[in-house]
């Protein structure tokens, strides 16, 4: 009688002799992460669940308070605020001042006065504030509580459409919960009223599509960040130098609708005024980030740490070049598509020019399909993998010492993440034949 190992061998040669994988038979016992790691699932459920209680019960004794103000003193869903008067602008045909900071501040101490010191530099396209019109005929605390729930049913429907799509994450579902609820940038997103769910659930649906072979469609999902620019840069540079035709074609028709549904609304003067506000972004990264220890992209990360622009600047440049160069071969080798999606979404991450926490919340389908991935091929350096993934899923909670360090270790995080997706998916046709070799 056989042995057991025996039998494997036996079975997974002649599974390659006829042109198989070799089977899995022994997956990890634990999502993300190997039999033997100390990143157990057990310790990492844990984890989530007492980073989870941390986050959320100390957000909610925050906003206990009968004011619109918090118990710091911040305005509720402080972002919200700004979508809550482009709303109020489109409701009442005033496209002239979508781009004007000054009347904008009027408004704002008009419907919201306790948050009369807030300004806010207007850079969406004209059809987001057609988005928020429905929602800006409401009082500001009714509206605020309605988007926080759009926006955490987006983030729940994104995540539960992908987990559904991973056989090994289904039979964990209650860690892939409390880690999708512990999640820093979906409690950022909801903690400023942010707009990044949407281009989460695009990001989400491109991949279903592109899984489903319907790319034209995928490119369709693509085509609807372009109410989020920075986050399309990446995947656009992408899949043009991939010649990706069918997605870039459907990306386009997507983005051009979005744009002509606000141009028919406003008129061409308004889009005259938003082409001169993306021309001045360069001149404006002051007023957009406040708080640049916030911002996780490879541009802030030079910012941070250079004190020269110009050389910052050249670094930037360089180093996101040869992300997206990674990115490119990445997309065009015979890799699964969880590995090169993966890879696409850090890529976006990372040569953004303006990236901040609760944009991060586009990495969730990255933890899902790289923990599917491993515990479907169980490939080596599991532990590795483990600490990886671990740190780039917690790092971003750390982004306030970057006030002292200047030093944005997050993004050195998705950099080697990035960096290893890429060797998994250059070694993973020689470990297959070097597995099938007789």
């Amino acid at each position: 009688m056989l042995k057991r190992t025996e039998l494997e061998v036996t079975f997974s040669s002649s599974l390659c002799q006829r042109g198989y994988d070799e089977p899995r038979l022994q997956a990890p016992s634990t999502i993300f992460f190997s039999v033997g790691s100390k990143l157990t699932e057990r310790r990492i459920r844990v984890h989530a669940l007492i980073l989870a209680i941390c986050l959320w019960s100390l957000y909610a004794f925050d906003l206990a308070t009968p004011s619109l103000r918090d118990r710091v003193g911040q305005i509720k869903g402080t972002d919200f605020v700004h979508f809550y008067v482009l709303g109020t602008l489109a409701n009442q045909g005033r496209g002239s001042l979508l781009y004007d900071i000054g009347a904008q501040a009027a408004l704002i101490r008009e419907r919201v006065p306790q948050a009369a010191a807030l300004q806010y530099v207007p850079l969406y396209g004209p059809q987001v504030s057609i988005f928020f019109a429905p929602l800006a005929k409401l009082a500001y605390k009714d509206a605020l509580i309605c988007w926080w729930m759009f926006s955490a049913a987006l983030y729940a429907v994104s995540c539960y459409l992908l987990w559904r799509t991973c056989p090994r994450l289904r039979r964990r579902g209650v860690t892939v919960f409390l880690l999708a609820l512990a999640f820093p940038a979906f409690f950022a997103l909801i903690a400023y009223g942010q707009s990044s769910a949407p281009a989460l659930l695009a990001f989400v649906l491109a991949y279903l599509l592109l899984r489903a072979k319907h790319r034209f469609a995928s490119g369709l999902a693509i085509g609807l960040l372009a109410f989020k620019p920075a986050l399309a840069i990446g995947a656009a540079i992408v899949f043009l130098l991939a010649g990706e035709w069918l997605v870039i074609t459907g990306a386009v028709l997507s983005a051009a609708t979005q744009i002509c549904i606000g141009w028919q609304y406003f008129g061409t003067a308004v889009m005259k005024d938003y082409l001169a506000a993306l021309r001045a972004i360069p001149e404006k990264f002051g007023y957009l980030e406040p708080k640049v220890y916030m911002v996780h992209c490879l541009r802030a990360f030079w910012a941070l740490l250079i004190p020269q622009p110009a050389i910052a600047g050249a670094l930037y440049a360089a180093s996101a070049i040869a992300v997206l160069a990674v990115a490119i071969v990445l997309w065009r080798s015979a890799a699964s598509l969880e590995l090169r999606y993966s890879g696409l979404l850090v890529t976006t991450v990372l040569v953004s020019p303006h990236l901040t926490v609760y944009d991060l919340v586009i990495l969730a389908p990255v933890f899902l399909l790289l923990s599917e991935w491993h515990l479907d091929m169980q490939r080596v350096n599991a532990d590795s993998f483990a600490l990886l993934l671990y740190l780039c899923y917690a790092l971003p909670l750390l982004g306030v010492v970057t006030r002292w360090t200047h030093l944005q270790i997050s993004v050195l995080a998705f950099a080697g993440l990035l960096g290893w997706i890429f060797a998994r998916a250059r070694s993973g046709n020689q470990v297959v034949e070097a597995e099938c070799r007789p």
